[in-house]
C-alpha cells in the first residue's frame, strides 16, 4: 500500500480557541468618583407613564400577497356589514388583497385628544407582505377596553419577498410588519396621578439604597431644608423610592419639578458583580470584585486529528479492484498544568492579568470564575444571562 494524497490536519490547541472563541469583554473602572448625574436620568416620577394600546384591523390593497383565512372573510363581512353592503352567505370572497393585522401603539403621559401617535401593524395570518398596503380604520384599545385611540393610513414596510414557481423564496427584513407615522388619533386622555397628592415620588431606574439617600441630600441641599427635620423637602422611603413634597399648584409644581429633575448628584457605585452571557462568550467584570485566598490550576489540551488516504491495489494475478480506504490518526496531549496563587483582597486586574498569561478562552474563564464562587473565594454576584 501506498500513500496517494498529502494528509489533512486539523489541530485544536488551546492558542486556537483563544482566538477563534467568541468575543469577552472586561469592563473596568478608574478609581476616580463617578460623574455627577442628573435625577431625571436616574429616576422617573411616579405616575407619569406611557400605556400601550392595542388593536385589529385589516389591510386592503395588497397586490396578491393577502389571505383568505375565516377571521379574514369574518372580518371583511363585518366591515362590509357596517358599511351597509350584505354578502350572499354562500359566497366567500377570494379577497387576496386583504389582510388581517394586529395594530399596537404607545400612549404618551399627558397625551391630549387630537394628538398623533406612531403605529406598528403586524400580519396575523398567512399573508406574505404588506408592502403597498392600506390600513383602513381601527381602534386602539387600552387594559380598560376603552377606546383611546383610531388608527388609519399608509403603511410603510421595509422589507420584501420573492417567491418562484419551484417554491423558492427570498425574503428581505420582515414584509409582514409596517409603520405608519403619526397613524393614529388620540380620542381620550389617560388620567395621571401628577396632580392628586402633596407630594410626588421619584422611582430611581436601578433601586439602591445609598443612591435613594444620596438623591435625598441632594435635593434638600438645593432647597435648603436638613434631610433629617420635620420640614425636610424629600424623604428616602426605600431602596427605590424618594418622596418629595411639592406645590399644589399646577404652574408651581411643573416648575417645581423642573428644578428637582436637574438636580446633579453622585450615585452609589454598583455592587461587585460579574454578568456572563452565556450565549456569546461576553463577560463583564465590575471593578469591586475581589478575590480571597485562592489558587487556580488551568490544563491546555491539544488535540491533533489526522486524516490519511492509502491504496490497496491487487496483486497482477489476483481478481479484485483497486480501493481507496481512509486512516484517521488521533492523538491528543496534555500540557503541564500552570497554578497561580493569590493573596488575600486581590483587584480585578490581577485576576485578568493572571487568566490571559494561562491562555485561557472566555469559555475557560466562566468556569475558573463559576469555581472560584463554588469555593467562596468570589466576593461579588456571579450573574449569568
Amino acid at each position: 500500500m501506498k500513500n496517494v494524497s498529502p494528509s489533512t490536519k486539523n489541530t485544536f490547541t488551546k492558542t486556537h480557541l483563544y482566538f477563534i472563541s467568541l468575543l469577552m469583554i472586561v469592563v473596568t473602572f478608574s478609581g476616580q468618583l463617578q460623574a455627577a448625574s442628573r435625577i431625571k436620568d436616574l429616576s422617573s416620577v411616579q405616575g407619569v407613564r406611557s400605556n400601550q394600546l392595542v388593536g385589529f384591523g385589516l389591510v386592503t390593497g395588497l397586490p396578491g400577497t393577502g389571505e383568505t383565512t375565516p377571521f379574514t372573510e369574518q372580518s371583511l363581512r363585518t366591515m362590509l356589514a357596517n358599511l351597509g353592503i350584505v354578502l350572499d352567505p354562500n359566497v366567500r370572497p377570494n379577497a387576496k388583497n386583504v389582510a388581517a393585522v394586529a395594530v399596537h401603539a404607545e400612549l404618551p403621559a399627558f397625551a391630549k385628544s387630537g394628538q398623533k401617535i406612531d403605529i406598528t401593524v403586524s400580519s396575523i395570518g398567512s399573508a406574505t407582505s404588506l408592502q403597498g398596503g392600506t390600513l383602513l380604520k381601527t381602534f386602539l384599545k387600552g387594559l380598560d377596553n376603552e377606546v383611546y385611540a383610531v388608527a388609519q393610513g399608509a403603511l410603510v414596510v421595509s422589507g420584501f419577498g420573492a417567491q418562484g414557481n419551484d417554491g423558492s423564496r427570498i425574503v428581505s427584513n420582515t414584509p409582514t410588519v409596517g409603520t405608519i407615522a403619526n397613524g393614529a388619533t388620540v380620542e381620550r386622555s389617560v388620567p395621571s396621578g401628577f396632580m392628586q397628592n402633596d407630594y410626588l415620588i421619584l422611582n430611581l431606574n436601578t433601586p439602591d439604597f445609598s443612591t435613594a439617600n444620596a438623591m435625598s441630600e441632594a435635593i434638600n441641599k438645593f432647597f435648603g431644608t436638613e434631610t433629617n427635620s420635620a420640614l425636610a423637602t424629600a424623604t428616602a422611603l426605600d431602596a427605590a423610592s424618594v418622596k418629595v413634597n411639592a406645590p399644589r399648584s399646577t404652574g408651581e409644581r411643573i416648575q417645581f419639578l423642573s428644578m428637582v429633575e436637574n438636580i446633579k448628584f453622585t450615585p452609589a457605585e454598583a455592587p461587585a458583580r460579574i454578568v456572563i452571557n452565556s450565549r456569546t462568550g461576553t463577560i463583564v467584570i465590575g471593578k469591586d470584585v475581589r478575590l480571597l485566598p485562592a489558587a487556580i490550576t488551568h490544563g491546555g489540551l491539544t488535540v491533533t486529528i489526522s486524516e490519511n488516504y492509502d491504496v490497496d491495489q491487487p496483486n497482477a494475478l489476483a481478481q479484485g479492484d483497486t480501493v481507496v480506504a481512509p486512516r484517521s490518526v488521533v492523538d491528543v496531549d496534555l500540557a503541564d498544568s500552570r497554578m497561580f496563587a493569590f493573596d488575600p483582597g486581590v483587584t480585578l486586574d490581577t485576576l485578568v492579568r493572571a487568566v490571559n498569561e494561562i491562555g485561557a478562552a472566555p469559555g475557560d474563564l466562566q468556569a475558573i470564575l463559576e469555581a472560584l464562587r463554588q469555593a467562596g473565594a468570589l466576593q461579588g454576584e456571579l450573574v449569568v444571562i
